[in-house]
């Protein structure tokens, strides 16, 4: 079963709803696409959209606790939510989940890397490129 997130340009450019966005980042697993849109409907919904816990999920849309785990663990790897501890004075020291802003900050810095490769700045760099093919 394939597990990777399908990132294709056709694909991306596909994408119309959330149930697109499930497809893209858990292709050909269904459960874990079901799954993915509960968090994200929960915790679009709620107010602040920050939640105190995810656990009563599993038992509303009646969820695997294993694979509840497993995609929630992938959405906090992604960057897509976040656990913010009691212990962070900047969310008023209460313990949630909430949306992150790391995954769209490490896809716009990815753009940006792509950009800035594809520039040609000067003999020594050209060497330095053509020097890595070696290395690999």
């Amino acid at each position: 079963m394939n597990t990777k997130i399908e990132t294709g340009f056709n694909k991306i450019g596909r994408i119309r709803d959330l149930a697109d966005l499930a497809k893209s980042l858990f292709p050909h697993n269904r459960r874990h696409q079901k799954v993915f849109l509960a968090i994200f409907i929960e915790l679009k919904y709620a107010d602040g959209q920050s939640l105190s816990s995810l656990n009563w999920i599993v038992d509303k849309y009646k969820i695997s606790r294993r694979i509840f785990e497993i995609v929630r663990a992938k959405m906090r790897r992604l960057g897509i939510i976040d656990h913010i501890s009691r212990f962070n004075r900047a969310h008023g020291y209460r313990e949630a989940w909430m949306f992150s802003k790391r995954f769209n900050k490490s896809l716009m810095k990815l753009c940006d890397y792509f950009d800035s490769f594809r520039e040609s700045q000067d003999y020594k760099q050209e060497l330095k490129d053509r020097d890595l093919f070696k290395y690999l």
